[in-house]
């Protein structure tokens, strides 16, 4: 269900928030001279930090998002660095995603995780074409989830009813991208990355157990 008042508090906190630039910047910088480092995934300890785990991601998410300005990459990028797995070129594959070619279509926050689903069970899945259908199977029930938080799992109608409350493309002109960057919709629209990668991590670790 479709907690309203505090989707709306949590909006109007990235509105206002005061970001590390200088620091969020230098961990991507980072990553992409250095590529993102590998982990050997323990779930035990995944299990057993689960909720620090999904903070962490949950913030990352956001701050990828606002420096990036794309929440199919902020989403990405902080499962991606998380859970040891992808590289930048996979992030760079993800530039075109927002709303799906920003025709206002399936969310950024759905899009990046999706990918993460695919590394993931690919890696520590059942193998083969079961490994395939237990992600597919996590992926459906994570985009039930997203819709279930939000409300709406496409781009435009998230902007208009959840995050900037106008019914904004901001990729089709520049009139558009205008109004949405005053309007702080790149920090505004940071919620939906970081919910995204939440619950996405969420599925993640659980399939561990």
């Amino acid at each position: 269900m479709v907690d309203k008042a505090a989707l709306k508090k949590k909006v109007e906190e990235l509105a206002v928030r005061k970001w590390d630039e200088a620091g969020i910047q230098a961990r991507i910088d980072k990553m992409r001279a250095e590529g993102i480092p590998r982990k050997n995934l323990k779930p035990e300890e995944l299990l057993a930090n689960r909720e620090q785990i999904l903070d962490r991601v949950q913030s990352r998410a956001e701050e990828y998002n606002f420096m990036l300005k794309n929440c199919a990459q902020g989403t990405a990028l902080a499962l991606m660095e998380e859970f040891g797995q992808g590289n930048m070129d996979v992030l760079q594959a993800l530039a075109l995603f927002p709303g799906i070619g920003s025709t206002g279509d399936l969310c950024g926050g759905i899009t990046g995780s999706m990918i993460n689903f695919g590394l993931f069970f690919g890696r520590y899945g059942k193998p083969g074409p079961e490994g395939m259908m237990q992600g597919m199977a996590a992926a459906q029930k994570f985009i039930a989830d997203f819709q279930e938080k939000l409300g709406f799992k496409h781009c435009t109608d998230i902007i208009e009813n959840v995050t900037v409350g106008q019914r904004l493309n901001p990729g089709r002109s520049n009139e558009e991208m205008e109004t949405f960057a005053r309007e702080k919709g790149f920090e505004k629209c940071s919620l939906v990355p970081g919910i995204g990668a939440r619950l996405a991590a969420g599925y993640m670790i659980d399939s561990l157990k």
